[in-house]
């Protein structure tokens, strides 16, 4: 069931955010990376961007279903149609 409001998203280090506020993430780059650090995370209303343990597609995917859950699209089951294939 939805709620109607997006629930928020964990960054890893105990961080959570709400997922509409998340506008970027950047992957940090290889030389930066250090002590779980792996991603930078941009927040609607935050200066500076806040520093992920999580990669960058694992925040995105929870970010895509918070904000669909939120808006009840319901989730595709199963495995995603990549680009070129034929839906079954």
């Amino acid at each position: 069931m939805t709620s109607g409001f997006p629930r928020m998203v964990a960054l890893g280090y105990g961080k959570f955010v709400r997922a509409d506020r998340v506008f970027a993430v950047v992957p940090i780059e290889a030389g930066e990376r250090g002590d779980g650090r792996r991603t930078y995370v941009h927040v609607e209303g935050v200066a500076e961007p806040m520093v992920a343990s999580r990669s960058e597609r694992a925040i995105l995917a929870d970010v895509d279903a918070a904000l669909t859950d939120a808006a009840g699209i319901p989730r595709r089951r199963g495995r995603g149609v990549r680009e070129g294939e034929v839906p079954p």
